[in-house]
C-alpha cells in the first residue's frame, strides 16, 4: 500500500485541480466588479454596467445576504437574486465569476468553524452557474482563477477565498485583535495560489478578496488582522514575478483606491476597493488610510478595468448609478 503524508496529499490535490477556472476568450477588453448586494433592495447599478458592456464581471462578496444556518432560505435569496431582469440580462451577455465574503457565506465576519460552509459552499456555485461536475466542488473553498485573451493582451483573474479555511480572530473593546499564527487561505489554497501564479504568463494579474488587502488602520476585517498572511501574500506577488499584478476587493460599503509603494513594488501595488452596490456607509466619515489614492466614496458604485492594449494602459474606474466617474486609476502596463 502506498502512503502519502499530508503535505504531498494536499500538493497532489492541488496538482489535479490546475486546470478549473480556465476562462480563455478571443480577446478582453474590460472587466466589472462590485460587492456588497442585497437581493431584496433597489438595484440601479445593472443598467449602466450593461451600457459598458463588460466582458467579465466579478463578484467580490456579499453577493446576497444570507447570514443564517438554514439553507433553504439562503437558497431562496440566491433565487431572488437570479430572478431580477436586468441581471439576467447581464448574465446572457457576459461571462459572471466570483468569491463569497461573510454574508453570504452564511455567518458576519465567519471563518473555518462555521458549521454550514460545505452546503453554502455548493450553492454559491450554483448561483454561479457552476458544472456539477467542476473540481472546484470538491475542493476546500470557492477560490479560482480564470484566464482571458491570449499572449500580449491576456488577463488572469484569481479569486481567493477569505473564509472556507480563515482561522479565528477575537475583538477587544469593538476592535480585532492581530492573529500572528492563524492563516486566512489554509495549506490547500496557499499551496495552489502559488502554483498559479508561478504558471501565469498574463500581461495583467488581478488578485481578488472580499475583504482589504492594504488598508492597516481601520478596525474591521481585512487582511492586517493576520499580518503575517499579508505580508506572505505580498511577498508571494513579488517572488513570483507576475507582470502588472492589481488587487481588489470589496466589503467595507465605500470605494477607495490603495496604493502600496516599497522595496518589492518600486512603482506601486494597487487595491480597488468597490463596495456597495445596493447600500453603502450612510453614517460615513472620514477614516484615515495612509495607502489611499485620490477620494474614499460612499455613494452607490461599482468597478470597471478598461485595458487599453494598444496604449499598454489598465484603467480601473469607480463608477456610479449614471455612470458617472467617482474615481479612475491608469496603470502603465510593464513587460
Amino acid at each position: 500500500m502506498i502512503k502519502l503524508n499530508y503535505s504531498a496529499f494536499i500538493l497532489l490535490l492541488v496538482f489535479s485541480l490546475s486546470f478549473q477556472g480556465s476562462g480563455f476568450s478571443q480577446e478582453i477588453k474590460s472587466i466589472a466588479f462590485g460587492s456588497c448586494n442585497k437581493h431584496d433592495l433597489p438595484q440601479p447599478l445593472w443598467k449602466p454596467i450593461l451600457a459598458d458592456q463588460p466582458d467579465v464581471f466579478v463578484w467580490l462578496g456579499d453577493n446576497v445576504y444570507g447570514d443564517t444556518h438554514d439553507m433553504k432560505l439562503l437558497e431562496s435569496k440566491y433565487k431572488a437574486q437570479n430572478a431580477i431582469t436586468k441581471y439576467q440580462e447581464l448574465k446572457s451577455k457576459t461571462k459572471i465569476i466570483g468569491v463569497w465574503d461573510d454574508h453570504d457565506y452564511g455567518i458576519n465576519d465567519g471563518g473555518k468553524f462555521y458549521t454550514q460552509k460545505e452546503p453554502s459552499m455548493q450553492l454559491m456555485l450554483d448561483f454561479l452557474d457552476e458544472p456539477k461536475d467542476s473540481p472546484r466542488r470538491k475542493q476546500r473553498g470557492v477560490y479560482a482563477a480564470y484566464e482571458y485573451g491570449s499572449g500580449e493582451e491576456s488577463v488572469k483573474v484569481f479569486l481567493l477565498d477569505a473564509r472556507y479555511n480563515r482561522d479565528t480572530l477575537y475583538r477587544e473593546e469593538g476592535v480585532y485583535l492581530p492573529n500572528n499564527e492563524g492563516s486566512i487561505l489554509g495549506e490547500e489554497q496557499w499551496l495552489w495560489l502559488e502554483k498559479e501564479l508561478k504558471s501565469s504568463t498574463a500581461k495583467v494579474n488581478i488578485i481578488a478578496s472580499g475583504i482589504q488587502f492594504i488598508p492597516t488602520e481601520h478596525p474591521y476585517e481585512k487582511w492586517e488582522n493576520f499580518p503575517q498572511e499579508r505580508e506572505k501574500l505580498f511577498d508571494l506577488i513579488h517572488q513570483t514575478g507576475i507582470k502588472n499584478p492589481v488587487l481588489i476587493s470589496g466589503d467595507r460599503h465605500i470605494a477607495e483606491i490603495s496604493k502600496l509603494q516599497d522595496s518589492r513594488f518600486k512603482n506601486g501595488l494597487y487595491e480597488i476597493t468597490s463596495s456597495g452596490m445596493t447600500h453603502v456607509w450612510r453614517s460615513f466619515r472620514e477614516e484615515y488610510n495612509p495607502y489611499r489614492v485620490g477620494g474614499l466614496i460612499a455613494s452607490l458604485h461599482y468597478g470597471l478595468a478598461y485595458f487599453d492594449w494598444a496604449n499598454q494602459k489598465a484603467i480601473f474606474q469607480i463608477k456610479g448609478e449614471k455612470g458617472q466617474v467617482y474615481l479612475e486609476q491608469t496603470i502603465e502596463l510593464s513587460n
